[in-house]
């Protein structure tokens, strides 16, 4: 199972949202520290505003705060409020046209983990997630490319995290296959 980057993106802007409570943060900012797109960002702040986890201030020093206190949001809230369906098979979701699904045990065993995952997220707050705000340092600045330079990074085949080269295989300890 994996989350969509647009709940990753919800998860790290309210981390970092919680981890500045003293003062308001903008989208710009946001993106500049974990080098994710402004323009996705937009659309998650703009979500996260609409659920209540986030206010939003208007103006040129505007920007964005927690909406609610970071130990009053949890983590299943937020992740129910920008994840499109917790369809793990066919068999939770509808259309289900798959012929074994009145005699099939998966469907019940998927619930089950499902279940626990909600579980496990129940049990955290925004506040368990707070971070020092030094650690939400900007990455360095990444050289422009010549005009004649290929500006795809390839790896070997992998993808590399933000074009610097470090494999995601890597980032995560996952073996690269060959």
């Amino acid at each position: 199972m994996r989350l969509t980057s647009f709940s990753d993106y919800a998860f790290r802007l309210l981390m970092f949202a919680a981890s500045n409570a003293d003062r308001l943060v903008t989208i710009e900012e946001t993106a500049r520290r974990y080098s994710i797109s402004k323009g996705h960002l937009m659309k998650v702040a703009n979500e996260l505003t609409r659920a209540g986890f986030l206010k939003a201030v208007r103006g040129r020093s505007g920007g964005l705060i927690l909406g609610m206190p970071a130990q009053d949001i949890r983590l299943s809230q937020v992740l129910a409020a920008v994840e499109p369906d917790f369809a793990l098979a066919e068999c939770f979701g509808g259309g289900n046209l798959c012929l074994i699904t009145p005699h099939c045990q998966l469907r019940k065993a998927l619930g089950e983990a499902l279940a626990a995952f909600i579980g496990t997220l129940d049990r955290y707050t925004l506040a368990d997630l707070v971070l020092d705000p030094a650690v939400f340092t900007l990455p360095p600045a990444q050289p422009e490319p010549d005009a004649g330079e290929n500006r795809s990074s390839s790896a070997g085949g992998r993808s590399t995290a933000g074009g610097t080269g470090v494999t995601l295989e890597r980032v995560k300890g996952i073996e690269p296959s060959s």
